[in-house]
């Protein structure tokens, strides 16, 4: 049965949408191609996810680890308690909870991503198994709640495309610490990648971490193309950004990617939009 819909919620899917503007362009731009429904709960989820990164990564020495984690553990705890009674005074939590309601996202994917975010306050480093943890919570589980809203409560679908909207959100994820790879180990202390020393990173560290993204998102893409049309177009566009970002990232030098954040220019994304607007997220 669908929940009534009020102001406040409007207010509250308004708020996300405020701090996604703020946050992120490529994201926005891959969003206005989703369907009217799926882009507003897709905005409320990213929403939170963007609160409670900014969190752990706000560059801010006078902000304790102790306090970041006391928020965290609000926000996780606020979280639970809005998807319980449907009601938050905190905006952004209340239209993710609107969100999670409406389309099943459950603990099984909220507190895996809570779990990461918590990692990144004292965890400075990964061996293999703690990265595959930590990209499960960060990004993989973010992909899974959006195709819950991609699917809209086809539990069979959801098992069959969830694979691929793992793997998609895994590439996404290292896809960034590449880029981020001097921001990370400069400004926070942090290195993801097992085993690398960023000052020792080479064009052979390169390929290899993007022979694995690049069959990451050839995984992914398969199971986009079964997506419906009303979120296929967006999640294409999504996949196709960021494998231009790995095409660019192996055509720079390791040295270069150490020292700057490789982008796509405006020009470039204008013309993937416009391909995914056309093609339909078909090709």
């Amino acid at each position: 049965m669908p929940l009534r819909r009020t102001r406040y919620d409007d207010a509250a899917s308004r708020s996300a949408a405020v701090v996604i503007g703020v946050y992120s362009t490529s994201f926005g731009w891959a969003c206005r191609l989703l369907g009217p429904e799926e882009r507003e709960h897709v905005r409320n989820i990213y929403a939170l996810v963007r609160v409670a990164d900014e969190i752990v990564d706000e560059a801010d020495e006078s902000w304790s680890v102790a306090d970041r984690r006391r928020m965290l553990d609000a926000l996780e705890e606020e979280t639970a308690r809005a998807i319980a009674t449907g009601r938050s005074a905190n905006l952004v939590v209340h239209a993710f909870a609107r969100a999670a309601r409406l389309h099943g996202i459950g603990d099984d994917l909220i507190a895996p991503f809570f779990a990461s975010m918590r990692a990144d306050l004292t965890v400075d480093s990964h061996d293999d198994a703690s990265l595959a943890e930590y990209v499960h919570g960060s990004a993989e589980v973010v992909g899974l709640m959006c195709l819950r809203v991609f699917v809209g409560g086809d539990d069979a679908t959801y098992a069959r495309l969830a694979p691929g909207a793992s793997r998609l959100g895994a590439a996404f994820q290292k896809v960034n610490f590449l880029r981020d790879l001097r921001q990370d180990h400069d400004a926070l202390g942090r290195t993801y990648f097992p085993g690398l020393d960023p000052a020792a990173f080479s064009d052979a560290h390169r390929d290899v971490l993007l022979d694995d993204i690049d069959e990451d998102l050839r995984v992914a893409r398969e199971a986009l193309l079964q997506l419906p049309p009303s979120s296929r177009r967006a999640v294409w566009l999504a996949h196709a950004l960021f494998g231009e970002l790995s095409k660019r990232l192996r055509a720079t030098p390791a040295a270069e990617i150490r020292s700057r954040r490789v982008r796509v220019p405006d020009a470039v994304k204008a013309r993937i939009v416009l391909r995914a607007a056309v093609s339909g997220g078909r090709r």
